[in-house]
């Protein structure tokens, strides 16, 4: 039968609710006046005190009820804290010890929402995402009055000291990355400098396409002993060196030598031609630079290897005599400009092997994260800074284009590997 009693008239008849309970809406309701969000939050906290409560029952046996087999007592009520939002909030917690008085029992509900990992990922998620720590409260979720009078973990210092934390976990984890499970085609290494420290990272792309932050090194330069360490600490990570790789670097002397001590001569390198084009057209007059730039393009596209080459070296020459500069300058490692044209790469494919871009893509993501830095204090806070931001831009990766030529790619160098070794070795 359907009743005609109003429903707020029911809720107001305090013969039908209990007091607890009426108190308890009544406090909702100043909390509903909040938003949406603190009533939530209200709402969850009473749950969680429950919860609490129940599990007390669970260890010690229902309060005012003998039981002389129980291992547990209760033993009063304490202030503790919770994770919120970003924050931690104050709480009475139950207690409860052994019977025979000498360890507390831990009580898993409270274990599980006083953890503090959530308010470190949140601190590192905002932070990442360019709030800076002095106005870390200001984007903070409305939770209402109350809560917000007990929240602490919310200061400059405190998001300082989570954010850290954070980001020496992620640059543990990136340098601790095993390496020896996976198939790699291509790695790319490239430099990011920091107020006067350079960092050489890189990246792999495995025969399926994908993407994967490989690690980095630190120093003063970019130099081969620094470029050196990194390679060889892949190495020691899992990095098979007697895989089939392509290597894709700025041009850099330093990264191309880096290379040889480790994987050796014959493992095969692409200079990146936006580095090249870009290093040679600085070098010209202004007049000169676009038909010079569409030569070098055409040149680049062209599939013939020993046709591309050809095209290249007539264009030095053209260049010598009024440019000398520019003429040098596109003699310097020209041959490894047309690597991936010379093993047979093509289309798309091609186009993302030809440049540093997927890297340097890894690379802005790390600068955009860090522009809200005003105070370098330390190298190893420029790494923690890198490595969480080459992890960030992991989250963001797609397949290369072109990926389904990949696997090809890997096979036909390590032939090729295997061929130049078998010909160096004493007859």
């Amino acid at each position: 039968m359907k009743s005609n009693v109003p429903v707020a008239e029911a809720i107001n008849d305090e013969d039908v609710l209990p007091e607890r309970v009426r108190v308890a809406l009544g406090e909702l309701v100043g909390a509903a006046k909040e938003g949406l969000l603190a009533l939530s939050v209200e709402v969850g906290l009473g749950v969680l005190h429950e919860l609490l409560e129940l599990e007390v029952d669970e260890v010690v046996g229902v309060k005012g009820k003998w039981n002389r087999d129980r291992s547990a007592v209760r033993h009063g009520h304490e202030d503790g804290e919770v994770t919120l939002g970003g924050r931690r909030v104050g709480v009475r917690r139950p207690r409860a010890r052994t019977a025979d008085g000498e360890s507390e029992v831990t009580l898993e509900t409270y274990e599980h929402f006083a953890n503090r990992d959530q308010l470190g990922r949140l601190a590192l998620e905002r932070i990442l995402a360019g709030v800076s720590g002095r106005k870390y409260r200001r984007v903070q979720e409305p939770v209402g009055d109350d809560a917000a009078r007990r929240e602490r973990s919310t200061s400059k210092s405190s998001i300082s000291r989570a954010f850290v934390a954070r980001t020496r976990e992620a640059l543990w984890h990136l340098m601790s990355r095993q390496l020896a499970d996976l198939r790699l085609a291509v790695v790319m290494l490239d430099g990011i400098e920091i107020k006067g420290r350079t960092n050489v990272v890189a990246l792999g792309i495995t025969t399926e396409g994908n993407k994967l932050a490989l690690g980095l090194w630190s120093g003063s330069t970019e130099n081969a002993t620094i470029a050196t360490a990194l390679l060889s600490d892949l190495v020691s990570r899992g990095l098979d060196v007697e895989q089939g790789l392509l290597f894709v670097i700025d041009g850099s002397k330093a990264l191309r030598k880096a290379i040889r001590q480790v994987f050796g001569d014959e493992v095969p390198v692409q200079r990146c031609v936006r580095h090249k084009e870009r290093n040679v057209l600085e070098l010209l007059p202004e007049r000169e630079r676009l038909p010079i730039k569409r030569r070098l393009i055409q040149t680049w596209q062209e599939t013939d290897h020993a046709k591309a080459l050809d095209q290249l070296k007539r264009l030095a020459v053209e260049l010598e005599h009024e440019h000398p500069g520019a003429a040098a300058s596109l003699r310097e490692g020209m041959e490894e400009t047309l690597t991936v044209t010379r093993l047979g790469i093509s289309g798309k494919l091609k186009r993302t092997l030809q440049s540093t871009n997927p890297c340097e893509s890894m690379i802005g993501t790390v600068r955009a994260i860090q522009r809200n830095v005003k105070n370098w204090s330390s190298g190893e806070m420029c790494l923690r800074w890198t490595a969480a931001g080459m992890l960030e831009a992991e989250t963001r990766f797609r397949k290369v284009e072109g990926y389904r030529g990949l696997a090809q790619l890997a096979i036909h160098i390590e032939t090729d590997l295997i061929k130049h070794r078998h010909q160096l070795q004493p007859r």
